[in-house]
């Protein structure tokens, strides 16, 4: 992972190299390994690196083709860059690196725009179009890579962050009211195109976009996501087989490159899922994966014995840290200042913990980051899933599923209806136009396509990228592979959600 940065200048002149040069320095975090600008005309490209998939000198950015008709400044990873590397050679193309930008920048230059179809992984990268005079830019499928920008001055502005987007002296003066408004009233960020930044905007999940001379065009999405509304007619066991294969793919890419990879252990499904398939995945015998987790003194948040249990099944070796309210005092102007925006819980602060932890054993950790969102792991989705077996007219089923979350969640529901009369009153005391954000209307096939792609998950991987590139270190969700999200989003709910659980 790396921090990317650049200008475009709109119906002629130069990019202003300082100004390039200043936005990438606020990136330093993201790629202590190295810096690189390139600049030609109106044309200014930035970029900090973190060397994982190619150490050596020849990965560094901005990187051209053997013409330089092509310029990148890429941040991600593509996990399947050595299958296309073979495919683009017989097709022609020839490689000085072993960079995974370098394959990007030749399947640009092969197949286009399409190219992104053709990615398994992260990634959020403006290339530098010579021939055409344009600036191709976009963002992987689920958002796991930032990629913010904002029109001013006759420039288009690009960066991993906003606060290098900051550098330019007339960005992000003025609060965007009505994201401020969503975000008290409701909780929610990220969860449109704008930002808490009055004209600055982030490019969605699965979405491109084109900058001519003539001015940026609407960001155009490119991948979508269908939940199957259906109820019924999985088989378990088959399911259960095509799923773990999938997730163990998954996890197996995310294994490769030469730089040393952690895991990340909560003591949880997810989390403990990863660490156990690492287990099995790991390429030298003798080898032990390191895991980094998060304890609590208090016994009512504290996982430990769950991580226990993990660690002696896999033999890895644990690394904990403990959170407290002294080390917050110390950390929240840090942590304000990494996040760029408003957080609305303190979980945010265990995995910068974490990530504070891992970052000096490793430089990649697996995530379990996505699941609950896909698998209808969440509580408050059962709700949902008991009104759209209402609206089919499942009566039967509806009260067996009533039944269950009766049984094991009531004190959760109970609980819940008290949030929901307080936070109503709550909102009332806001001034002006406040933005209705309902995270559960609807049926549950509606609220997980919405939770994946707008309402939760945005957030949770904006929070989970500015921790873990604060320390300089990559972080891999493998339950966010898109075959795999393919594959979960068309099971039928009841794969999800059955008596209650």
């Amino acid at each position: 992972m790396c921090g990317i940065a650049g200008q475009f200048v709109l119906r002629g002149g130069e990019a202003d190299a300082g100004l390039v040069e200043t936005m990438v320095e606020q990136l330093r975090h993201r790629g202590p390994d190295g810096r690189g600008i390139y600049l030609s005309g109106p044309i200014g490209l930035g970029h900090r690196r973190l060397a994982i998939t190619d150490p050596s000198s020849e990965g560094r950015q901005p990187m051209a083709d053997e013409e330089g008709s092509f310029w990148i400044t890429f941040d991600g990873e593509i996990y399947n860059h050595p299958e296309l590397r073979e495919d683009l050679r017989a097709l022609g193309h020839r490689f000085t690196t072993a960079a995974d930008a370098e394959v990007v920048l030749h399947a640009y230059e092969e197949w286009g725009q399409d190219c992104l179809h053709r990615f398994n992984g992260v990634w959020a990268f403006a290339i530098w179009d010579g021939r055409r005079r344009e600036l191709f830019c976009a963002r992987d499928r689920l958002g796991v890579k930032p990629f913010y920008y904002t029109l001013t001055g006759g420039s288009f502005l690009f960066a991993s962050e906003i606060k290098a987007l900051l550098a330019h002296p007339v960005v992000g003066r003025r609060p965007n009211d009505r994201m401020l408004a969503a975000f008290l009233a409701w909780g929610v960020a990220d969860h449109t195109g704008e930002t808490m930044y009055d004209g600055v905007y982030q490019l969605p999940p699965a979405h491109r976009i084109v900058i001519t001379e003539e001015g940026a065009g609407e960001p155009e999405r490119y991948w979508d996501l269908v939940v199957n509304p259906d109820h019924g007619g999985g088989d378990d066991d088959t399911v259960a087989r095509e799923l773990k294969g999938l997730l163990a793919d998954a996890v197996r890419l995310r294994l490769r490159g030469s730089a040393p990879v952690g895991t990340c252990l909560s003591g949880g499904i997810d989390s403990s899922t990863i660490a156990t398939l690492v287990n099995d995945l790991l390429p030298q015998e003798g080898l032990r994966q390191k895991t980094f987790s998060v304890c609590f003194d208090d016994p009512r948040f504290d996982e430990s014995g769950y991580i226990d249990t993990v660690v002696a099944a896999t033999g890895a070796v644990s690394r904990r840290t403990t959170p407290d309210t002294e080390g917050l005092w110390e950390d929240i102007g840090r942590l304000l200042y990494v996040q760029d925006e408003p957080f609305a819980s303190l979980s945010i602060y265990a995995q910068y913990c974490v990530m504070r932890l891992a970052s000096s054993e490793v430089k990649a950790v697996l995530d379990g980051q996505g699941a609950d969102e896909q698998l209808g792991g969440y509580i408050a989705y059962q709700m949902p899933y008991i009104r759209g077996l209402l609206r089919q007219g499942r009566v039967f089923v509806t009260l067996q599923e009533a039944a269950g979350g009766a049984r094991y969640h009531r004190s959760f529901f109970l609980w819940a209806i008290r949030q929901s009369l307080v936070r109503s009153e709550r909102r009332g005391f806001l001034l002006g136009d406040v933005p209705e954000v309902l995270r559960y209307a609807g049926s549950l096939d509606e609220v997980l396509a919405r939770e994946i792609t707008a309402t939760n998950l945005p957030l949770l991987l904006h929070w989970g990228d500015r921790n873990s590139m604060a320390f300089s270190i990559e972080i891999r969700v493998p339950f966010l592979d898109h075959r795999l999200v393919e594959y979960i989003a068309a099971l039928p709910l009841d794969q999800k959600i059955r008596g209650g659980v």
